[in-house]
C-alpha cells in the first residue's frame, strides 16, 4: 500500500490567522494527521523554491509576518524572485497534485464574493486538478449562492460528508442542498476514484463543523462587516482578511475558535480518506 499523505495549506500560517496561534494551529494540523496514521505535507514558498513539507523553522519563519499569499497568477513570479509565500487553496492545490498528493486539507475555500467580477482562483483550481480537498464549505463571508452555482457549472463534484447540506464555514448548515452524500471516507475515497477515471476535476468533500455558530448570526455579523470594510474602502486582496478579523472583533473571538476546530475536523477527516485511498490504490 503507497504512503497515504496530506497536503496542507500554508496561509493558514502567513494570512490566515494571527501570532502565535497561526504557528500552533498548523503544527496541530499536522500532528492531527500523524495520529489517524497519515503523512502531513504542508505546502509553502521558501525563499523561492516550492517546499512540500516544512521544518518547523521554516513555519516560525513563515508564521512570524512578512511573507507574500501565493496564489496561481503570481505563484511563477514569486519563486522567480526569490521569495517566500504562504500558499492559498488554488496554490496548494496545484502543488499537491504536481508532487503526486491526491487530498488536500483546509479550512473553507473561496468563491464568489457579493461584489462583481471578484472571483476566487479556487474555483478554477478545483475545476481543473484531480485533488479530493476537504473543506467546511465556502468561506463565510462569500456568496455561497452564486458560489454553488459556479462549481456546479464548472463541474466540481461537491459532496456532503455526513450532510445535506452545504456547510457555511463558521456554520455547520445552510439554506443551501448539496448534490450528494457519502458517510464514510472509504465511499469518499470510491467517489474520487471515479471523478479521476472520469478525467474529471476536483472532488469538493464539504464537512460540517461538529459545533458552529448559527448560520443567520454569522449572516448579520458579516453584512456588519461588509459595510464597515465599504467606509473604510478596503477591496481586492486585502477585503478577505479584513472581513474574517472583524469577524473575530465581532464574535468576541468565537470565530477564531470555531475556525480551529473546523481546521482539526478537516485534517482528521482527509487523512481518513487518504488512508481508504491507499488501501483501494
Amino acid at each position: 500500500m503507497r504512503e497515504a499523505q496530506v497536503a496542507l495549506e500554508s496561509a493558514v500560517l502567513t494570512h490566515g490567522l494571527p501570532y502565535p496561534l497561526n504557528l500552533e494551529v498548523a503544527l496541530a494540523l499536522e500532528e492531527a494527521v500523524r495520529e489517524e496514521g497519515a503523512t502531513p505535507k504542508t505546502i509553502a514558498l521558501v525563499r523561492g523554491e516550492v517546499r512540500v513539507g516544512l521544518s518547523r523553522e521554516e513555519m516560525e519563519a513563515l508564521a512570524a509576518g512578512g511573507a507574500e499569499k501565493a496564489s496561481l497568477w503570481n505563484l511563477a513570479a514569486l519563486l522567480a524572485q526569490g521569495r517566500s509565500a504562504g500558499t492559498t487553496v488554488a496554490a496548494t492545490v496545484h502543488l499537491a497534485h504536481l508532487h503526486g498528493i491526491p487530498v488536500f486539507a483546509t479550512g473553507g475555500i473561496g468563491g464568489v464574493h457579493p461584489e462583481p467580477y471578484d472571483e476566487s482562483a479556487d474555483l478554477w483550481a478545483l475545476a481543473r486538478t484531480p485533488v479530493l480537498v476537504v473543506a467546511s464549505g465556502p468561506k463565510a463571508i462569500l456568496d455561497l449562492r452564486a458560489t454553488l452555482e459556479r462549481l456546479e457549472t464548472l463541474g466540481v463534484s461537491v459532496v456532503g460528508y455526513r450532510t445535506d447540506r452545504l456547510p457555511a464555514f463558521f456554520s455547520p448548515d445552510s439554506p443551501f442542498p448539496v448534490p450528494a452524500r457519502v458517510d464514510t471516507p472509504l465511499e469518499a475515497a470510491r467517489v474520487y476514484l471515479r471523478a479521476r477515471a472520469l478525467g474529471l476535476g476536483g472532488v469538493l468533500l464539504v464537512n460540517p463543523v461538529s459545533q458552529g455558530l448559527p448560520y443567520e448570526q454569522v449572516a448579520l455579523w458579516v453584512e456588519e462587516a461588509g459595510r464597515m470594510a465599504a467606509r473604510e474602502g478596503v477591496f481586492g486582496k486585502a477585503l478577505t482578511p479584513y472581513l474574517l478579523r472583524k469577524l473575530s472583533e465581532l464574535s468576541s473571538g468565537e470565530t477564531d475558535r470555531v475556525n480551529r476546530r473546523l481546521l482539526l475536523e478537516n485534517a482528521r477527516l482527509a487523512a481518513q480518506v487518504a488512508l481508504a485511498l491507499a488501501g483501494l490504490e
